[in-house]
């Protein structure tokens, strides 16, 4: 593949940073990036493109995840058990992705997104404060369980993501969607990992485009953390059902076949 130009560079790195922002909000920076990929090298192969997204999406996450840290204090008693079983899930996730047809999974992923939209619409109370559903390790398994499902689902494909875990924290667990943003930062950085486990050793990733985007995914995603701590629940809140809507026109789009 021949050097990218300039102009597609700083195209790639501005979709990056974009991209940062709203994974370090409420995830779903796969919405940006990944078309952007598609748009900039449509000579890729699908691995190629998921692979180079991860690399620029991980250090997004991991700046994000720092600065939730540092900020909000989430409790990584939940966190990082969750975060460990995500990984093992987009490993076997990503070695499931490296065979299946990309296209197979949008409807299932547009009806997944219509009702995560739909729900929150419809409880706009939901997310304020945390008022957490389980407890002891009713509450610590229901997290895992969460981050195995979702992680395989970021292996194979990857896009929203984010999203499907703050979610979950929230309308499942029961977290005001400050913390859940927290704890889900810390979750896709281990599936971001778990992909890339598989990705890198198979030759996938395009590493000059990967590093400019990283770059730019790593101001964007510590420009979001430092916003959705200022702002609060209600902003990140806000911030989910437009990405939501944007995203169930995206899919939706392409399951219509108004574009690919």
């Amino acid at each position: 593949m021949t050097d990218p130009s300039t102009g597609l560079v700083a195209l790639m790195a501005a979709a990056a940073f974009g991209a940062g922002w709203v994974d370090a909000v409420v995830g779903g920076g796969g919405l940006v990036q990944l078309p952007a990929l598609l748009l900039g090298f449509p000579g890729a192969t699908p691995a190629q493109l998921l692979a180079t997204n991860k690399v620029a999406s991980i250090f997004g996450t991991a700046t994000s995840s720092v600065t939730y840290w540092r900020r909000v204090r989430p409790d990584l008693r939940t966190a990082l058990p969750m975060a460990a079983v995500a990984y093992l899930g987009a490993v076997g996730g990503a070695l499931l992705g490296l065979h299946i047809p990309k296209s197979a999974f949008n409807p299932v992923i547009l009806v997944m997104l219509v009702v995560v939209g739909a729900y929150t619409v419809a409880r706009p109370s939901m997310g304020r404060e945390t008022a957490l559903r389980f407890d002891g390790h009713r509450h610590t398994l229901t997290a895992m369980a969460t981050g195995f499902c979702i992680g395989v689902y970021d292996g194979a494909l990857g896009p929203g993501t984010g999203s499907f875990l703050v979610f979950a924290l929230v309308g499942l667990m029961g977290y005001a969607f400050l913390e859940a943003s927290a704890k889900a930062k810390i979750a896709n950085f281990a599936t971001n990992l778990g992909a890339l486990t598989v990705f890198v050793p198979g030759g996938h990733v395009m590493w000059k485009i990967g590093a400019v985007m990283a770059a730019a995914n790593i101001v964007g995603g510590y420009a979001g953390a430092r916003t959705a701590v200022a702002r609060g629940s209600r902003f990140v809140r806000a911030v989910f059902v437009v990405v939501l809507v944007a995203f169930i026109v995206r899919i939706g789009g392409s399951v219509v076949g108004v574009w690919r």
